[in-house]
């Protein structure tokens, strides 16, 4: 993957279709046509901060990896000039984490790197970094909907 200057990106919340306090993935680093590098920074307004623990849950890092995926899907789409697609989660295999939580003002370099897909279903293998040693890894599916799917679906 080639790193980007970050200054020639756009801004993540222009590529993922959700709305604050829902956007967790904080920069986008680096993307090409298969994969991309996000950043999370641990803060404590963070939607799943825990005061008490002033951490996330470790568990979080699923949907850090699907809002990666998501941003890398919404990179595609805005190269094209198109609006970020809605996307769906369909699930995850082996989502290994070796840390319960994530603590405060932790930096968490997020990989994902598309593996195939297939009429707008993917698999991804995904990973969490933290100072250069991985600490959470999966694979996920996600499937982006044709508009033709997507009126379909709607429609039911």
């Amino acid at each position: 993957m080639t790193e980007t200057s970050n200054t020639s990106l756009p801004n993540i919340a222009s590529l993922v279709p959700h709305a604050a306090p829902m956007i967790l993935v904080d920069k986008l680093i680096a993307v090409d046509q298969q994969s991309i590098h996000t950043q999370v920074i641990i803060k404590s307004d963070e939607l799943f901060f825990n005061v008490e623990n002033q951490s996330v849950p470790g568990y979080v890092g699923i949907e850090y990896m699907a809002q990666s995926i998501a941003a890398w899907s919404g990179f595609q789409a805005w190269q094209k000039g198109e609006p970020p697609a809605i996307g769906f989660l369909l699930g995850s295999r082996r989502y290994q984490s070796q840390c319960s939580e994530f603590s405060l003002d932790e930096t968490l370099d997020i990989y994902a790197e598309q593996v195939m897909e297939n009429n707008g279903m993917a698999v991804f293998q995904c990973r969490i970094d933290v100072q250069g040693k991985t600490v959470a890894n999966a694979q996920l599916n996600a499937f982006v909907p044709s508009p033709e799917q997507l009126n379909a679906m709607q429609s039911q």
